[in-house]
This record gives structure tokens, C-alpha cells and sequence, in this order.
């Protein structure tokens, strides 16, 4: 069988099993405040998130997979055997954390894997030291900006609702609750649907190598 396309396989198969298990490792993620309130089942959950996540590769571009593809690493130096060392670390990460119960971020255990794979083929130099830099930014930022924007968020809405009856506001926000995880489900969709999707450019155009050195890819 062609080698090429037997790597091509094997790729496919890697990326597909991370991205099942970024699914139920991130799946709580979205689903959590509306199985807690009752508002609908696990089940029903799960699929009304899947349902969202799935429409988001189609709704908004491919920012993050080009950010992932070019940004990063230096595509010259990209090949199979990179790509399998970083989704395969990212894997490993993302099980030892779900199995911890420890809520880590998947897109960082796979850009991390992937620069590390990077890094053991061609050094520290396959890294593009601007792609870096506003990731690793906005790894410390991203949470700082979503804590505040929740704050302002929720003091506007207990301002807003502060003379209802709690009664009619449970009615209309345990609604509301639908909306709101189908929005956070179509964002999670449109980051995550497009991390695998950038970790494999220029990569399938040959077949993976194993050199007798672990820490090269020729």
C-alpha cells in the first residue's frame, strides 16, 4: 500500500480520536448550567450542544485554523511526524486532566504538543515568535476578560430584574438558559472545530519517517 496515504489515514484517525476526546473533555463545559438547572437532561444536552457546535464550522471562518497552520511553526519544517507528536501529546494531556477532573484548555495541550514536536525536529528557530506572542497573551487575558465582562453582564441583569417576581424571572431565564448554551456551544465550535483542522498543513504531501533519533524527523 502507498505510504502516503497510509500516513494520511493514520493522521486522519489521530486527529479524529483527539477531537472525540476534546469532545467529552470540554463537553461540560457547555452543558453544565442547564443540566444543573434542570432545564434539560444530559442527553437532551449533550445534543442540543453537538447540535450548535457542529453549525459553528459553518456559520464563521477559519481564523483559529489559520492562526494554528501558519501562524505558529514554520510550515517548511511541518510533516507527519510532527503533526502525530503534537496531537498524540495533546491526547495524553487531555486524558490525565479528564481522568484528574482537572479543567485544562485542549487548544493549549495542542499547540503545546505541536510546538514541542516542532521544537524536537528543527529547534527552538521553528517557532514565528508573533503568532506566540498574542496566544500566549490571551492564554493569561482570556479568562481575566471573561470574568469581567461576566461581572458587568450580571450586575446589569440583577439591576435590570431587580423588581421582578423570582418566579416569572425562573420562568423566562430558565429559557433564556437554551440561548445562551446554544451561543456558548456555537463559539466552542467555532474555536475548537478548527484546532485540528490548522495542526496539519503541508503535512499529508509525504509519508511519516522514524529516524533512529527520537528527537529528529528526516
Amino acid at each position: 500500500m502507498d505510504p502516503t496515504l497510509v500516513s494520511v489515514v493514520a493522521l486522519i484517525g489521530v486527529a479524529l480520536t483527539f477531537d472525540y476526546i476534546n469532545g467529552f473533555h470540554d463537553a461540560a463545559n457547555s452543558i453544565a448550567t442547564v443540566v444543573s438547572t434542570r432545564v434539560l437532561t444530559p442527553g437532551q444536552a449533550v445534543a442540543w450542544a453537538a447540535m450548535f457546535n457542529f453549525l459553528a464550522a459553518f456559520t464563521f471562518g477559519t481564523a483559529v485554523a489559520s492562526t494554528i497552520g501558519k501562524g505558529m511553526i514554520d510550515i517548511n519544517i511541518v510533516t507527519s511526524a510532527v503533526v502525530f507528536g503534537g496531537l498524540f501529546g495533546a491526547i495524553v494531556w487531555d486524558l490525565i486532566t479528564w481522568y484528574i477532573g482537572l479543567p485544562t484548555s485542549s487548544s493549549h495541550a495542542l499547540v503545546g504538543g505541536y510546538a514541542g514536536a516542532a521544537i524536537a525536529k528543527a529547534g527552538w528557530s521553528s517557532l514565528i515568535p508573533s503568532g506566540w506572542t498574542k496566544t500566549l497573551i490571551f492564554i493569561v487575558m482570556s479568562p481575566v476578560i471573561g470574568m469581567g465582562l461576566a461581572l458587568i453582564i450580571s450586575v446589569i441583569t440583577l439591576w435590570i430584574f431587580r423588581g421582578f417576581r423570582p418566579a416569572r424571572v425562573d420562568k423566562w431565564f430558565r429559557r433564556l438558559q437554551l440561548l445562551s448554551a446554544a451561543a456558548y456551544s456555537l463559539g466552542h465550535g467555532t474555536n475548537d472545530a478548527q484546532k485540528t483542522m490548522g495542526s496539519s498543513p503541508a503535512c499529508c504531501s509525504r509519508p511519516v519517517t522514524f529516524p533512529n533519533s527520537p528527537f529528529q524527523s528526516g
